[in-house]
């Protein structure tokens, strides 16, 4: 696997891709890598020839007060795993290849609407950050496509919105979320967990399981539901930011005739903050 740092490096290999009429495959990561992360990777091997996974840790979407000093890193392993997998290379830039003028005279990407709600009313500008970093990474691998997880379902969507706005001949491919077997989706930030926290967290999916098995029962109180899943959430433990039913296409309010549901979450854990999602089909 090449370990690229550089603009140069990246572009010299990128071309002698295309010169060989190979397609290119974009896993963005912010590492320290998990299961989730490998189904990614394997994943976008099955759209492309090449696989590139970018591995930055993006300033930008952390807001004030947030984990970025802390974040978990850990290249060595990352390396290793991502070697493991058959990826073709480990782009790793820095802070001045990614924003070469700068963070505060970055050009900016934003994508109004999708951007404001749940994850976004709870951290300004974090999705600002994401389609930033995002659309920069896009420039610089220039990928045929991009690979990104459901467990950060309105990211996923935030991004395909910002690819068909900009007319970007990339197409984005979602890949399944990832769980233990107690059915905790996998995260980075499960780190922070202790082991009494651990064993509340997965609280959080059986919450909005409920949810979704009601939605396929027929159920469409959706205030008492969304209300029903917060409370269960407060009774394990977790401090809820949110929990919303929406139409999975835009996350929309749904109507009763909706067919396709996402049930969204969002809550604290101790220092952990944990989000996760269910599709429901009716």
């Amino acid at each position: 696997m090449i370990v690229a740092k550089s603009k140069n490096e990246l572009r010299e290999q990128l071309v002698k891709w295309r010169h060989a009429g190979e397609q290119v495959a974009l896993v963005p990561t912010m590492g320290n890598l998990h299961a989730g992360h490998i189904s990614l990777v394997q994943l976008a091997r099955e759209h492309a020839e090449r696989v590139v996974v970018t591995l930055f840790v993006n300033p930008t979407q952390f807001g004030a007060g947030e984990d970025f000093g802390n974040y978990p890193r850990s290249f060595e392993t990352d390396t290793r795993q991502l070697e493991e997998v058959g990826a073709d290379m480990l782009f790793a830039p820095n802070v001045r290849t990614v924003y070469p003028f700068g963070i505060e005279n970055a050009t900016q990407i934003v994508v109004p609407g999708l951007t404001e709600k749940f994850c976004g009313s709870f951290r300004p500008g974090h999705f600002d950050g994401v389609t930033t970093v995002v659309a920069r990474l896009f420039s610089l691998v220039q990928p045929d496509v991009a690979i990104f997880g459901q467990k950060d379902y309105q990211q996923q969507l935030v991004i395909r919105r910002m690819t068909e706005d900009l007319s970007l001949p990339i197409n984005i491919v979602t890949g399944s979320t990832v769980r233990e077997d107690d059915g905790l989706a996998m995260s980075s930030r499960n780190a922070y967990l202790t082991n009494a926290e651990r064993d509340i967290a997965p609280a959080l999916h059986r919450a909005i399981e409920k949810a979704g098995e009601e939605l396929r029962d027929g159920r469409r109180d959706f205030d008492n539901m969304e209300q029903q899943a917060h409370d269960l959430l407060l009774e394990a433990g977790l401090q809820p930011e949110y929990v919303a039913i929406r139409r999975a296409l835009d996350l929309s309010v749904p109507t009763d005739d909706c067919v396709e549901f996402v049930v969204l979450a969002a809550a604290y854990l101790g220092k952990a903050r944990l989000i996760d999602n269910v599709l429901v089909t009716v």
